[in-house]
């Protein structure tokens, strides 16, 4: 995991510029994008970069930018999570890729 010496905002538009255009979101045992257009299961994607961002002021601030890619589904994309997300109930293949 790399501390990024830029923002998150700045991060994302070098990934984007890298191919990283989808937007996932973590649901119970797998990744979404596109509105449920695809749905990427753990053993489908890769964890290429992470980025940790930390909030200077507020611990609230902080989040994890993940760059994440399938061969199988010829994706490349961002899933943006705030430290502590993973309160709700999700899949520990997800989360196991995802720590």
């Amino acid at each position: 995991m790399e501390n990024y010496e830029t923002t998150l905002v700045e991060t994302l538009e070098k990934l984007r510029k890298e191919g990283y255009v989808e937007d996932f979101n973590v649901k119970h045992n797998f990744l979404e994008c596109r509105n449920g257009k695809f749905q990427v299961l753990h053993d489908e994607f890769h964890v290429d970069k992470t980025f940790r961002f930390e909030g200077e002021t507020n611990p609230s601030d902080e989040a994890i930018l993940y760059a994440i890619s399938s061969e199988k589904h010829d994706l490349k994309g961002v899933l943006v999570n705030a430290f502590g997300i993973y309160s709700d109930e999700i899949a520990e293949e997800i989360l196991e890729k995802l720590s």
